[in-house]
Order: C-alpha cells, then structure tokens, then sequence
C-alpha cells in the first residue's frame, strides 16, 4: 500500500493529530492483500475522539485504546488512539514503555501535525544507548534477525550509529557477506555517556539502585548522575528495570484490552 492508500481509511475516521503505519504492511516482501492494516492514531482528545472506552485504557491500561478487525473498502484494519500528551511523553521518557517500543521499530508515518517523528529520535537514540550498553564489546548486525525489514531498522539507527562512531564509542565494519560487525569501546567512561543518553526516568531507577553522584558544571549549576561502579553492574541493573517495565506495561494493557472489550459486548 502507498501513502495514498494509507491515508484513505483515516478519511472514514474523526481528525487526528498523528498518525503511522506499523507491522507485517509494511514488509516489501508482504503481497497479501488481506493482511490487517496497524495503526496509532494520536488525538488531542481521546474521551471526545472515542468515548468511555479510552477512560479504561487511560486509567488501567498504557492509554492506548485499540480496535481491531474493522472491516472498509474490503480490507481489514486495526488502529490504537492514543492522547498525543501521553504519546510525546512515552516516547521522550519511557513513562508507559509501550509506545515507545512501538516506535523504535519501522513505522510508516501517514499525518504528523506536532512532529512527532523528529521527537522521536531522543526515543532511538535512548533505545541504541540502552542496546549498547547490554550488547557485549563485539557483536554482528544479522539481517536474518529482522527478516524483511533489515534496511528499514538500518535506515532508522544508522545516524545514531554513524554519531557513537564519530564519538569513538564503537567501530563499524562490513563483513563480506553484507553484515555490519561493531565493536564498541567497554571503557567505564563510555558507559557513564550510554547511560546519560537514557531517559530521566530509566535514570533515576538506576541511581536509587546505583546511587548518585554530583558535578559542579562551571556555569555554578549542580548535576545528578548515576553513579556507575562498573559497566556490567550499569548493564544488570538496566536489564532488571527495562524487564519489570515491559511486564508492567504488557500487563496493563491485557486488562485494559479485556476490560474495554467487556464493557463493548455489555452495551
């Protein structure tokens, strides 16, 4: 499907502020006609957009309302909507760690009003910081791994991978079967600058865990870092965090789902 036949569903719905293509539509190898369209859809407004049904997703759930199986023009669709406050603050934080794990992975951007996908790039760079910091000092970007979509995630963290490069954080080589091998300096001052590319609140898990450390900037203005003993303790200590958060967060929105689909099958 081309931009065109991506923004003709969004035709049959209210405006929205944002909106993108994810999952199985999106491989180029992917012909099969009856394949379900994803969407996230960010509104300003989601009670006024979608009812009562958003209130479940927004006080149990992750804030994310999702409708699956909706049949126009033939095809079958699912979209999520989303408030675009929560949506900017995933992304930015990790607050939810859902939309933000959504979004590290190729979308198709269909309608951006707030600029969204250029926010967005504190959420990739986070998410190589994060990958980086539990991958060992050498490692090889396998296609096979991401079947189907390899230049897509290629084309999305390659600047970030380019500016570690740049920084002499890691090295890139392409080996002779077209796989890019990296090796990464494992220095603990390269973990120190990982973990700072990572969001406040990843942050301030690890400093209650790792404890804290204070710098004088020459502006007179105090900074709070984490405190890194070593880069495999930084590395065990973000492993247990992002784990917890993505059950919590799966959790979450299993129940909101549950819930909001009873509520629907009660009316």
């Amino acid at each position: 499907m081309d931009n065109a036949a991506f923004r003709s569903f969004l035709h049959v719905l209210p405006p929205v502020e944002f909106a993108c293509v994810y999952g199985s539509s999106l491989h180029p190898s992917n012909h099969d006609k009856t394949t379900m369209t994803d969407y996230i859809l960010g509104v300003s407004d989601p009670k006024q957009w979608h009812s009562e049904i958003t209130g479940v997703a927004d006080k149990i759930g992750v804030g994310v309302h999702f409708n699956p199986f909706v049949t126009w023009n033939g095809k079958l669709f699912k979209y999520g909507v989303v408030r675009v406050h929560d949506l900017l603050q995933d992304v930015q934080y990790w607050e939810k760690f859902y939309l933000c794990g959504r979004l590290q992975k190729p979308v198709h951007v269909v309608i951006d009003n707030l600029d969204v996908y250029s926010t967005n790039s504190v959420n990739l760079r986070a998410a190589v910081s994060a990958a980086l910091l539990l991958l060992p000092s050498e490692f090889t970007m396998v296609k096979k791994i991401v079947t189907g979509q390899f230049d897509l995630f290629h084309s999305m963290y390659k600047p970030f991978l380019e500016e570690y490069e740049a920084k002499k954080l890691l090295r890139l080589t392409s080996t002779a079967n077209d796989q890019i091998h990296v090796s990464q300096d494992c220095d603990l001052s390269v973990a120190c600058s990982l973990v700072s590319a990572l969001p406040p609140s990843i942050r301030s898990q690890m400093s209650m865990k790792q404890g804290e450390k204070t710098k004088l900037r020459e502006t007179g203005r105090v900074i709070h870092d984490t405190k890194i003993s070593s880069r495999e303790n930084a590395a065990n200590c973000l492993q247990r965090i992002l784990r917890r958060r993505v059950m919590v967060s799966s959790a979450r929105q299993a129940i909101s789902g549950l819930l909001a689909v009873g509520g629907v099958n009660a009316s």
